[in-house]
């Protein structure tokens, strides 16, 4: 099994942003730039079969983009397991929840990603910036044990 994990695009900052943080969005740019990564995405034929995003406005706007651009719509689920505080055992539920999946697309938070992936990875150090894409490959759908295949970050994919 294959799985993406996609931080969120350039958000509001909290400065100037008075709401909750919850549903702090994207900015014009962030949107912007997650469109051109989002076409990337088509161009390298990334076809999950499964996005699963958290209900957070940041990371649900960036899997809006993403969906529409790769024409999945109809395969994007929110989940609140993805707001925060992610760890290996939410992922191997999530996982197990969707087993009929050759590839499952995260879009989520930092610092549960570099987490999660260094987990997965036996303790690599991986710094996920926003919009930053990454690809872990699991052995059957054991998420105790994976191999990162590749880390590209936004400013790569939105070329």
């Amino acid at each position: 099994m294959r799985l993406y994990f996609l931080r969120h695009g350039r958000v509001v900052a909290r400065d100037e942003w008075g709401g909750d943080d919850a549903q702090r969005p994207l900015t014009e740019e962030g949107v912007e730039l997650v469109r051109a990564e989002a076409d990337s995405l088509r161009r390298m034929t990334l076809d999950p079969t499964v996005i699963i995003t958290s209900p957070l406005v940041r990371a649900a706007q960036t899997a809006d983009i993403v969906a529409e651009r790769l024409d999945l719509r109809g395969r994007l689920l929110h989940d609140e397991r993805l707001a925060a505080g992610l760890d290996l055992d939410t992922l191997e539920e999530l996982v197990r929840e969707n087993d009929h999946a050759a590839a499952i697309l995260f879009v989520g938070h930092e610092p549960d990603f570099s987490e999660i992936i260094s987990g997965l990875t036996g303790g690599s150090r991986i710094v996920m910036k926003k919009g930053a894409l990454a690809r872990v490959d699991l052995p059957g759908h054991s998420v105790r044990r994976g191999h990162l295949v590749w880390l590209i970050p936004s400013a790569a994919l939105a070329c």
